[in-house]
């Protein structure tokens, strides 16, 4: 580039994903919904048998309680995976900046208030993947409950399969690519023992 020249900035994009958390809150309140019951199970106390009849899975208090922790859950472990100060630190050493948002600190308020949007449509549909199944397999009349919960884990390991296999394939085109084409290595090849 000669003097004098100005460059044009390149457009880019900070990734945020709608579920930040995964299934990490589904995991979360499982565990903590279940707490009152195995206490009340080791314990002869009428007050934790009375909460943990209350919250007996396949009931509405259940699901109502289960939903609302999956939505909490889910904010709280995006404010421990995703930190947006570390975000705003590193877009402002790279001379990077959201147009319209000072570099720095407002750089990540804005950032957290578009994770907050961002991650409710999120929660909310983590709860009903959790909850909805649950709910259908009681109407249903089947005995064992069938929970969203392995349903994301399958659909999540086939996906992450899937990309693992179609990384592979980009590898071996490029190998194929480098073998058969004109370009050859220059010099010597060496043995190593």
């Amino acid at each position: 580039m000669g003097r004098g020249r100005i460059r044009e900035g390149q457009k880019s994009f900070i990734p945020i994903r709608l579920i930040t958390a995964g299934v990490m809150p589904i995991i979360f309140a499982q565990t903590i919904i279940i707490v009152p019951g195995t206490i009340a199970s080791f314990t002869q106390n009428e007050y934790l048998r009375a909460v943990a009849d209350f919250f007996n899975p396949g009931d509405l208090p259940y699901d109502i309680a289960f939903a609302i922790l999956i939505v909490l859950f889910s904010y709280f472990y995006t404010s421990i995976v995703f930190n947006s100060v570390d975000l705003a630190e590193n877009l402002k050493k790279q001379g990077g900046f959201i147009p319209g948002v000072k570099p720095g600190a407002s750089t990540a308020d804005y950032i957290d208030g578009v994770l907050a949007r961002v991650t409710l449509p999120g929660a909310l549909f983590l709860a009903i993947v959790a909850v909805i199944p649950v709910i259908l397999s009681r109407k249903a009349g089947f005995p064992q409950q069938f929970g969203g919960t392995s349903v994301l884990i399958v659909v999540g390991v086939m996906l992450d399969t899937w990309y693992q296999v179609e990384q592979h394939r980009q590898l071996r085109r490029y190998d194929s690519l480098m073998m058969g084409g004109r370009v050859k290595f220059r010099g010597r090849q060496q043995r190593f023992m």
